[in-house]
């Protein structure tokens, strides 16, 4: 909040942090009050008819393009439409996640014998996953399991907003965790040494870091998860949601990664990395339609050859 950091915010921000915040609570409780199955209604109707509208829709031809080149352009702009409906119907469910945890009906999971040997080993674990359908589902899945985690993410701007999230997945459980720097390291690493597994994920675009192949062409990844599971000796435990009707999920606890230890460190944090990327890569390529398009996964060289080599870029 304003006042709790050392830098210093201006009456105007924190003016317009305000009203953003009440508008975003207005929100939120216009969703609640829809129930589940109108809030996703609404969410996925308008931002299929709002994004490609937008300049992202953009980004998100281009991001099929280099995924799909093989795909008719027909086909990439009905991809496109479908997987806005799902990232709006994804954003309207954030508001009613108390109601789409494992213990309401709506979840399945497959693997959850793999979550409770989890839990009972005492050990921790890195899990790893992409933004695939509702993902907030995994860390509702994690803790209903009764596994102890830190479960990161990237905390919002408007710090009235962001302190408004961490209450609504309070509301199942859920204590999100924002590592910035040395200070976050050190309290990822003191967590996992207590024995509380870490939660990453681990498909957006990561300007440093070691370069693996993603759809045939280079992106840089974190290698985060991979020095965690290095340093404790421990798995990077995948996992994977699926959009299923009636607004309702399978969550998948897939055979996990064991990051083996050579005695060159730097080649195997290159292969956990390239493991991580390749498993998000098979479970779009499954389900593109779940998948969040809508960032810019790739450098911008890729994208550039993509634009000077008219519909597809050199595959790898």
């Amino acid at each position: 909040m304003p006042g709790e950091t050392d830098k210093p915010v201006s009456l105007r921000q924190d003016l317009i942090w305000r009203l953003e915040a009440a508008g975003f609570a207005v929100l939120i409780g216009l969703l609640r009050l829809m129930g589940v199955e109108r809030a996703s209604a609404f969410g996925g109707g308008l931002l299929r008819w709002l994004g490609p509208k937008t300049g992202t829709h953009r980004t998100v031809i281009r991001n099929l393009r280099i995924a799909f080149p093989e795909m008719t352009p027909e086909a990439r702009e009905q991809l496109a439409r479908d997987s806005w409906e799902q990232t709006g119907r994804t954003f309207a469910e954030t508001a009613v996640m108390d109601q789409l945890t494992p213990d309401s009906g709506r979840v399945e999971i497959v693997g959850l014998e793999r979550l409770h040997a989890i839990r009972d080993s005492g050990r921790p674990v890195v899990f790893v996953s992409g933004h695939l359908a509702c993902f907030e589902v995994m860390p509702a899945a994690i803790l209903g399991a009764g596994v102890p985690c830190q479960i990161t993410y990237r905390a919002a701007n408007n710090p009235y907003v962001d302190a408004q999230i961490r209450k609504a997945r309070a509301r199942y459980g859920v204590k999100l965790f924002a590592p910035k720097g040395g200070d976050g390291a050190r309290e990822l690493l003191a967590g996992m040494a207590r024995g509380e597994s870490v939660a990453l994920m681990n498909d957006q675009k990561f300007s440093e870091g070691p370069e693996a192949i993603f759809f045939g062409q280079p992106v840089n990844a974190a290698p985060g998860p991979t020095r965690l599971a290095l340093k404790f000796g421990t798995v990077l435990q995948p996992l994977s949601v699926t959009r299923l009707p009636g607004v309702r999920f399978r969550l998948t606890v897939h055979e996990p990664i064991d990051p083996k230890q050579t005695g060159n460190r730097t080649e195997d944090i290159a292969r956990g990395v390239q493991a991580i990327t390749t498993f998000v890569e098979e479970r779009v390529r499954e389900h593109p339609v779940d998948w969040f398009w809508v960032h810019k996964r790739w450098p911008d060289r890729v994208y550039a050859s993509l634009d000077s080599g008219g519909t597809s870029v050199e595959r790898r």
